[in-house]
């Protein structure tokens, strides 16, 4: 049969769980989707073993996710949204912290020293199959907003810096997670890594690079 006649998976999740037993529902097929990757591979993962063993009902699944890379698509915009609402809270809400412990909940954060989701490699070779450029810009454009929330919460901070020093830092440090990650770093080097970039920041923050 030619591959024209065999149409390409759905990536796209079909809705978003607004009430709260259905955000109960999906979080338990993103655990379990998550466990079944981990235990199984990506290759052998499907919507009907996460479904049973989710212990949700097939077609329930499939009002939400047509297929697996619609589930992964949803999987990773969980993530983002996870780590968002972390930062937020974590580091732009508090009053009390002075800049440099911001900057250094914020390098927790992004460098995944916190077990907020579960990342793997292989997410990054699956992103042209589920994420158009344009999602690709979104969270791009996210990014660089809450680092500016988290800027603006540093009021003793002695300088704002530009939209060009928050853009290369957000380049420097989510850029080198996801190198990190393709490189298999342990968790010993990512650790060091982390700091290394805080020292970084804070150091270029505080107007010592130039």
């Amino acid at each position: 049969m030619s591959d024209k006649l065999t149409p390409a998976p759905r990536s796209k999740p079909l809705k978003r769980p607004t009430q709260a037993r259905a955000r109960f529902t999906v979080q338990a097929i993103f655990d379990t989707y998550v466990r079944i990757w981990q235990r199984d591979g990506w290759a052998r993962l499907t919507t009907r073993a996460v479904a049973l063993e989710a212990g949700v009902a097939v077609g329930t699944l499939y009002d939400y996710f047509p297929s697996k890379e619609a589930l992964h698509s949803a999987y990773v915009r969980h993530c983002i949204e996870t780590l968002l609402q972390a930062v937020e809270r974590e580091v732009v809400q508090p009053s009390e912290l002075a800049w440099p412990q911001r900057i250094h909940r914020l390098l927790q954060l992004l460098g995944g020293m916190h077990d907020l989701s579960w990342f793997h490699p292989d997410m990054m070779a699956l992103e042209p199959r589920v994420a158009e450029p344009k999602h690709q810009q979104r969270a791009y454009a996210e990014f660089l907003a809450m680092w500016r929330r988290v800027f603006d919460a540093c009021h003793d901070l002695p300088r704002q810096p530009d939209d060009s020093l928050v853009e290369a830092l957000h380049l420097a440090v989510w850029g080198g997670r996801r190198y990190a990650m393709q490189l298999h770093l342990d968790d010993t080097r990512m650790c060091q890594w982390v700091k290394e970039m805080e020292l970084l920041c804070v150091a270029r923050l505080h107007g010592q690079v130039t």
